[in-house]
């Protein structure tokens, strides 16, 4: 049967293809693996995905949670989905075997994760918090801490959230105000309100887990104030069970335009003073600290906006090529058959822009994967740096690119279902609905794009920025010696935005060397925007060289290397040149946002 979530065929090609994910078995850390086992738990998450996920996806969506003042109530279909989700071991996939994980490559876990994901957003969220939260308690908890708390997440017995945003505060995090007081017995009494917290209350596990920011009484102003604590829903006792409930309460359910199956909460800390939370790490470290779980979550996200956008793709690909709707041009007998949709220039237009937006964002997704396995696993330190360079400023890119084009291909995917994708008789504005959330959460787009100019291209003078055009350029060079000549002029575009790119990044570093930071970051979401498509371009340059070196084995194969081909050339001919105008705009300075008072809006 054909996956409503992915197209298998597409990830058997960018893992083990483009991306030679079996080649990882080499590495001490993956040596009791194989592709059967790496397909094995691929095979794995997608029967849950389609047997538990899916099929209450759209109840979960009409039927969101409910809290009656006391208890939040979800469907039945969550929880069942969630134990079994949990008993096939897929939560711990990419933990060590000694804490009875799978022990897979970042790849593979998150693959099968990008499959769950796809299949049914809402539910999944809660498994995608939690393990975010286990991993950084792993990352910088002390070891009673880690003792104490993440084998019962990995298990899914604790669930976890992570508690940042305030309602004075939103995504400025530095003017957060809530309090953690030193008591004598080394524990700290917190006191504060958070607000859009995710998973934040609920009945589907024994215990949750909230990763929370806080500031000490001593702590200064700013970002440099925050300090990260535990604070559990029970407090958890030596023994592993429970205590008595801590002093969170859930302030009122927050109602979503999409998401709608994951509770989305306001929570009280502290309301009788009597809030028990644990430092993590070192006083002050909060953000730094809390970056480790951010990170991990951006990157979970735009593989989240990517499945999103690829459930939708499929849709509409499918009811294309089935619904029966008009005639070709100059038809002028209307007594003559209707054409199939997918017959229709301008429909294939739209599912070529889609397919090449899923497909190229989940290329970026699971290299930014394969690049988290080099920076843990490679032998050779100077790959290991490099693959850290180059995560450090994609991940930005891998947050927020998917976000705003994969939200396109599922306004596309409506478009072509004309009306009735407009109804919630089909599931494309659900997908829709879903994906619009993902430009905001973990950092809103010129957050990102903020934090990619602002930050990224700059750091280690430029040293990250080098790495990621140097692995560019090494693409187009090796199709200008011996690469794929029916590529040649598609290698010749990227290069040419490539040579744009380096010239706009400088232009720019002109402008930050003034200190003017506002102007030098006005118009950074047209550079995330240009970055992002270029990098996207090279990416399916990559499919395309793949594509047109492999030796089909069936009709099937050839169509679908055939596919790779026409969106490779699709996105280099429609949508790589819109660079060029966003360089434009950010090499001109161009102003109008800074020079228009607000009294004119």
């Amino acid at each position: 049967m054909t996956s409503p979530i992915v197209n298998r065929r597409d990830l058997d090609f960018l893992l083990y293809e483009m991306l030679d994910t079996e080649a990882l078995t080499e590495r001490e850390r993956f040596a009791e693996h194989n592709r059967e086992t790496f397909d094995a738990a691929i095979e794995t998450a997608h029967k849950v995905a389609v047997d538990y996920l899916y099929p209450h996806n759209r109840k979960n969506d009409l039927q969101e949670p409910e809290f009656d003042g006391e208890t939040v109530t979800t469907i039945p279909e969550v929880k069942e989905a969630l134990d079994v989700y949990c008993d096939t071991g897929l939560l711990a996939a990419a933990q060590d075997f000694e804490r009875g994980g799978m022990q897979l490559p970042a790849t593979v876990a998150q693959t099968c994760t990008a499959i769950t994901k796809g299949a049914n957003v809402g539910t999944f969220a809660y498994m995608g918090l939690t393990v975010a939260a286990a991993n950084l308690i792993l990352a910088h908890g002390s070891e009673e801490q880690v003792e104490r708390y993440t084998p019962h997440m990995l298990s899914g017995r604790f669930f976890g959230t992570m508690c940042l945003s305030e309602p004075q505060a939103g995504s400025s995090l530095g003017d957060l105000r809530t309090r953690a007081v030193p008591q004598d017995d080394g524990t700290y009494r917190l006191q504060g309100n958070k607000i859009w917290i995710s998973a934040g209350d609920h009945e589907l596990s024994e215990n949750i887990v909230h990763m929370v920011l806080a500031r000490l009484p001593d702590a200064p102003a700013g970002v440099k104030g925050i300090s990260l604590f535990i604070v559990p829903k029970y407090l958890v006792n030596d023994d592993g069970s429970l205590g008595r409930r801590n002093d969170v309460k859930l302030a009122g359910l927050i109602h979503k335009l999409g998401y709608r199956g994951t509770t989305s909460t306001m929570l009280n800390f502290g309301e009788n003073d009597d809030c028990v939370g644990y430092l993590v790490g070192q006083p002050g470290d909060g953000l730094k600290c809390m970056f480790h779980m951010m990170n991990e979550a951006r990157i979970g996200v735009g593989l989240g906006a990517v499945m999103l956008g690829y459930g939708g793709y499929l849709y509409s690909l499918n009811y294309a090529r089935e619904r029966r709707q008009g005639r070709a041009p100059g038809e002028k007998d209307p007594t003559s058959p209707q054409r199939l949709l997918v017959e229709h220039a301008d429909v294939r237009r739209m599912l070529l822009a889609q397919k090449s937006y899923v497909e190229g964002g989940l290329a970026l997704g699971l290299y930014g994967a394969r690049l988290v396995d080099d920076e843990r696993t490679h032998p050779d330190p100077a790959v290991r740096k490099d693959a850290a360079r180059q995560l450090a400023i994609l991940t930005p890119i891998i947050k927020s690119w998917p976000s705003d084009y994969c939200l396109r291909a599922n306004d596309l995917a409506i478009q072509i279902l004309g009306g009735y994708g407009y109804t919630r008789e089909y599931p494309v504005e659900q997908y829709f609905r879903d994906n619009r959330l993902n430009p905001i959460h973990e950092g809103t787009h010129g957050i990102q794009a903020q934090d990619l100019l602002g930050r990224k291209v700059r750091q280690e003078w430029g040293e990250a920025f080098r790495s990621m055009v140097d692995a560019m350029r090494r693409t187009v060079d090796g199709v200008d010696s011996d690469g794929p000549q029916e590529l040649a002029d598609q290698a010749a575009t990227l290069r040419r935005a490539l040579d744009t790119l380096e010239d706009t990044t400088r232009t720019l570093g002109g402008v930050a060397e003034t200190g003017d930071m506002e102007r030098y970051l006005a118009n950074a979401s047209y550079y995330l925007e240009m970055f992002g498509h270029i990098v996207i371009a090279w990416l399916w340059l990559r499919q395309g060289v793949t594509a047109a070196t492999a030796t089909p084995g069936s009709d099937d194969d050839q169509a679908f290397y055939q596919g790779k081909l026409a969106a490779c050339r699709y996105f280099m001919n429609a949508e790589l040149p819109k660079i060029h105008h966003l360089a434009d705009l950010l090499r001109q300075e161009e102003d109008t946002p800074l020079s228009t008072h607000p009294d004119w809006l």
